[in-house]
């Protein structure tokens, strides 16, 4: 686990950064896929963590959800359009072509099992120091977070920092493949830039130390 700004961690579940939750404050954002239980509840063991909160309901951040959430009895929080899938366990339907092979996969290898969502959050609500902001296109209910007094933001998936091929490093759109609206997206990612983050958390690809980079991406948005 790795400390990346004050009261921020960075779990990384795949090599290069290739899926990753974060730790704010108390609170575990996101859990990765069905078998990173293990990865990230050994990473937390010495952390009281007091209830676990969604960017969105995909195969790749709820996969493990349940399983922490009934080994640590804490609470799980999603907003408003993620709760059914976080209840349901059923998270690729929304997909442009849930019948893609890939999409089949998630479903059956790497989503986990639904899990009650016992508080629904909204833009403004407060999680730990952070605020909720809405960023919907990736999928209809996606939040993510930030914190104005350090600039600091978990993106979720509005944003990737990495190809997810090739696995090189840089800003995308998330995939099409993925994406439920992706003009949408690009009206999430505008908000988030008008933050003017400093720090960017994201759930696929290293955190990023903005030097300029975020406004190079918008210029090819």
């Amino acid at each position: 686990m790795d400390e990346v700004a004050k009261n921020v961690y960075q779990i990384s579940l795949f090599p290069r950064n290739g899926i990753n939750c974060y730790v704010i404050d108390d609170i575990l954002i996101d859990a990765g896929i069905r078998s990173s239980s293990t990865k990230i509840l050994t990473a937390i063991k010495n952390k009281k963590i007091t209830k676990h909160v969604l960017t969105h309901a995909h195969a790749d951040h709820q996969g493990s959800s349940s399983q922490i959430c009934s080994t640590l009895q804490i609470p799980l929080w999603t907003s408003e359009l993620e709760k059914e899938n976080a209840e349901s366990g059923n998270v690729v339907y929304e997909y442009p072509n849930n019948r893609h092979l890939i999409a089949k996969f998630q479903q059956k290898y790497w989503a986990g099992k639904g899990h009650k969502v016992s508080h629904v959050l909204r833009e403004g609500d407060t999680v730990g120091s952070f605020t909720v902001i809405d960023t919907p296109g990736h999928s209809r209910g996606h939040i993510s977070f930030f914190r104005e007094k350090d600039k600091v933001l978990i993106t979720g998936d509005t944003l990737v920092n990495m190809n997810l091929l090739t696995t090189v490093v840089g800003l995308h759109q998330p995939p099409n493949l993925f994406t439920t609206d992706q003009a949408i997206n690009r009206k999430s990612i505008q908000k988030l830039f008008a933050l003017q983050p400093k720090i960017l958390c994201f759930g696929h690809g290293p955190v990023l130390v903005d030097n300029g980079d975020f406004e190079k991406f918008m210029s090819t948005l």
